[in-house]
Protein backbone atom coordinates (compact mmCIF):
# COMPACT_ATOMS: atom_id res chain seq x y z
CA UNK A 1 0.00 0.00 0.00
CA UNK A 2 1.10 3.53 -0.80
CA UNK A 3 1.47 5.94 2.07
CA UNK A 4 0.08 9.40 1.69
CA UNK A 5 2.59 12.22 1.81
CA UNK A 6 2.04 14.67 4.65
CA UNK A 7 1.61 18.26 3.63
CA UNK A 8 4.32 20.59 4.83
CA UNK A 9 3.26 23.01 7.55
CA UNK A 10 3.67 26.70 6.83
CA UNK A 11 6.55 27.83 9.04
CA UNK A 12 5.39 31.39 9.55
CA UNK A 13 2.61 33.70 8.41
CA UNK A 14 3.59 37.31 7.65
CA UNK A 15 1.58 40.36 6.60
CA UNK A 16 3.11 43.76 5.88
CA UNK A 17 1.42 47.15 5.95
CA UNK A 18 2.93 50.21 4.26
CA UNK A 19 2.76 53.45 6.26
CA UNK A 20 1.74 56.45 4.10
CA UNK A 21 3.32 59.92 4.30
CA UNK A 22 2.13 62.07 7.20
CA UNK A 23 1.36 59.12 9.48
CA UNK A 24 3.45 58.32 12.57
CA UNK A 25 3.29 54.80 13.99
CA UNK A 26 4.70 53.69 17.34
CA UNK A 27 4.88 50.04 18.38
CA UNK A 28 5.63 49.15 22.02
CA UNK A 29 5.39 45.39 22.44
CA UNK A 30 1.95 44.66 21.03
CA UNK A 31 0.49 48.13 21.64
CA UNK A 32 0.17 50.10 18.38
CA UNK A 33 -0.29 53.89 18.32
CA UNK A 34 -1.11 55.60 15.01
CA UNK A 35 -0.92 59.39 14.68
CA UNK A 36 -2.24 61.37 11.69
CA UNK A 37 -3.87 64.63 10.64
CA UNK A 38 -7.33 63.62 11.97
CA UNK A 39 -6.12 62.41 15.38
CA UNK A 40 -4.49 59.58 17.29
CA UNK A 41 -5.61 55.98 17.80
CA UNK A 42 -4.11 53.41 20.19
CA UNK A 43 -4.91 49.72 20.28
CA UNK A 44 -3.63 46.88 22.46
CA UNK A 45 -3.09 43.53 20.73
CA UNK A 46 -1.41 41.81 23.70
CA UNK A 47 -4.12 39.09 23.71
CA UNK A 48 -2.92 37.78 20.33
CA UNK A 49 0.02 35.33 19.99
CA UNK A 50 1.69 37.34 17.20
CA UNK A 51 4.68 39.66 16.93
CA UNK A 52 4.28 43.21 15.62
CA UNK A 53 7.40 45.00 14.35
CA UNK A 54 8.01 48.45 12.88
CA UNK A 55 10.76 48.52 10.25
CA UNK A 56 11.15 51.91 8.59
CA UNK A 57 7.87 52.67 6.77
CA UNK A 58 6.50 49.11 7.13
CA UNK A 59 4.63 47.34 9.93
CA UNK A 60 5.06 43.57 9.97
CA UNK A 61 2.61 41.25 11.72
CA UNK A 62 3.95 37.70 12.07
CA UNK A 63 3.00 34.39 13.69
CA UNK A 64 5.69 31.70 13.97
CA UNK A 65 4.57 28.09 13.51
CA UNK A 66 0.91 29.14 13.31
CA UNK A 67 -2.13 26.96 13.65
CA UNK A 68 -5.34 27.92 11.88
CA UNK A 69 -6.38 30.44 14.57
CA UNK A 70 -3.00 32.23 14.65
CA UNK A 71 -2.95 32.42 10.84
CA UNK A 72 -6.36 34.10 10.91
CA UNK A 73 -5.24 36.49 13.67
CA UNK A 74 -2.37 37.78 11.52
CA UNK A 75 -4.84 38.91 8.85
CA UNK A 76 -7.28 40.31 11.41
CA UNK A 77 -4.66 42.36 13.26
CA UNK A 78 -3.16 43.71 10.04
CA UNK A 79 -6.69 44.77 8.96
CA UNK A 80 -7.20 46.54 12.31
CA UNK A 81 -3.91 48.43 11.88
CA UNK A 82 -4.85 49.34 8.28
CA UNK A 83 -8.23 50.67 9.54
CA UNK A 84 -6.40 52.74 12.18
CA UNK A 85 -4.19 54.27 9.45
CA UNK A 86 -7.25 54.99 7.26
CA UNK A 87 -9.05 56.51 10.26
CA UNK A 88 -6.32 59.02 11.11
CA UNK A 89 -5.82 60.02 7.45
CA UNK A 90 -9.37 60.02 5.97
CA UNK A 91 -11.84 59.07 8.73
CA UNK A 92 -15.07 57.10 8.37
CA UNK A 93 -18.65 58.21 7.61
CA UNK A 94 -21.94 56.32 8.01
CA UNK A 95 -25.17 57.84 6.70
CA UNK A 96 -28.58 56.87 8.05
CA UNK A 97 -32.00 57.78 6.62
CA UNK A 98 -34.97 58.71 8.82
CA UNK A 99 -38.04 56.87 7.45
CA UNK A 100 -41.61 57.36 8.71
CA UNK A 101 -45.12 57.10 7.29
CA UNK A 102 -47.53 58.44 9.94
CA UNK A 103 -45.72 59.94 12.93
CA UNK A 104 -42.88 62.34 12.09
CA UNK A 105 -39.72 61.20 13.91
CA UNK A 106 -37.52 63.88 15.43
CA UNK A 107 -33.87 63.12 16.19
CA UNK A 108 -31.82 65.20 18.65
CA UNK A 109 -28.19 64.85 19.70
CA UNK A 110 -27.70 65.36 23.46
CA UNK A 111 -24.13 65.15 24.82
CA UNK A 112 -23.15 61.45 24.37
CA UNK A 113 -26.61 60.15 23.32
CA UNK A 114 -29.05 60.44 20.43
CA UNK A 115 -32.72 60.90 21.40
CA UNK A 116 -35.32 59.61 18.91
CA UNK A 117 -38.66 61.23 19.72
CA UNK A 118 -42.21 60.45 18.52
CA UNK A 119 -41.18 57.09 17.03
CA UNK A 120 -44.49 55.42 16.01
CA UNK A 121 -46.23 57.90 18.30
CA UNK A 122 -44.44 56.78 21.48
CA UNK A 123 -44.35 59.34 24.28
CA UNK A 124 -40.95 58.53 25.75
CA UNK A 125 -37.90 59.02 23.53
CA UNK A 126 -35.72 56.10 22.49
CA UNK A 127 -32.06 56.61 23.37
CA UNK A 128 -28.98 55.47 21.41
CA UNK A 129 -25.48 55.73 22.90
CA UNK A 130 -22.67 57.52 21.04
CA UNK A 131 -19.41 55.52 21.32
CA UNK A 132 -15.93 57.05 21.77
CA UNK A 133 -15.26 60.42 20.14
CA UNK A 134 -17.74 59.91 17.30
CA UNK A 135 -19.62 62.97 15.98
CA UNK A 136 -23.33 62.71 15.09
CA UNK A 137 -25.13 65.36 13.01
CA UNK A 138 -28.75 65.55 11.89
CA UNK A 139 -29.30 67.17 8.47
CA UNK A 140 -32.94 67.03 7.39
CA UNK A 141 -33.83 63.39 6.74
CA UNK A 142 -30.23 62.19 7.23
CA UNK A 143 -28.23 61.33 10.33
CA UNK A 144 -24.47 61.52 9.65
CA UNK A 145 -22.09 59.61 11.94
CA UNK A 146 -18.35 60.41 11.59
CA UNK A 147 -15.11 59.61 13.38
CA UNK A 148 -11.61 58.18 13.18
CA UNK A 149 -12.19 54.83 14.93
CA UNK A 150 -14.20 52.50 12.65
CA UNK A 151 -15.41 50.36 15.58
CA UNK A 152 -16.87 53.39 17.40
CA UNK A 153 -18.44 54.88 14.25
CA UNK A 154 -20.06 51.62 13.12
CA UNK A 155 -21.27 50.76 16.65
CA UNK A 156 -22.83 54.22 17.05
CA UNK A 157 -24.64 53.82 13.70
CA UNK A 158 -25.81 50.34 14.74
CA UNK A 159 -27.03 51.70 18.11
CA UNK A 160 -29.13 54.34 16.32
CA UNK A 161 -30.58 51.79 13.88
CA UNK A 162 -31.31 49.25 16.65
CA UNK A 163 -32.99 51.88 18.83
CA UNK A 164 -35.73 52.16 16.21
CA UNK A 165 -36.28 48.45 15.79
CA UNK A 166 -40.01 47.63 15.53
CA UNK A 167 -41.04 44.92 17.99
CA UNK A 168 -44.31 42.98 18.20
CA UNK A 169 -45.61 44.49 14.94
CA UNK A 170 -45.49 43.32 11.34
CA UNK A 171 -42.20 44.71 9.92
CA UNK A 172 -43.66 44.68 6.38
CA UNK A 173 -46.32 47.19 7.43
CA UNK A 174 -44.43 49.27 10.00
CA UNK A 175 -41.38 50.35 8.01
CA UNK A 176 -40.66 53.35 10.24
CA UNK A 177 -37.14 53.63 11.57
CA UNK A 178 -33.65 54.95 10.98
CA UNK A 179 -31.64 52.82 8.55
CA UNK A 180 -27.99 52.79 7.46
CA UNK A 181 -27.86 53.37 3.71
CA UNK A 182 -24.25 54.41 3.04
CA UNK A 183 -20.82 53.89 4.57
CA UNK A 184 -17.50 55.12 3.21
CA UNK A 185 -14.03 56.35 4.02
CA UNK A 186 -13.57 60.09 4.38
CA UNK A 187 -15.33 62.75 6.40
CA UNK A 188 -17.67 65.45 5.14
CA UNK A 189 -17.80 68.94 6.57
Amino acid sequence: PLRRQRQMCIRDRIKSIEIPEGVLVKVEGRVVTVNGEKGELTRDFSHAPVSIRLEGKTITVQANWPRKKETALVGTISSHIQNMITGVTKGFTYKLKIVFSHFPISVKVRERTVAIENFTGERSPRIAKIMGDTKVMVKGEDVIVQGTNIEDVSQTAANIQNATKVKRKDPRVFLDGIYIYEQHEGMEE
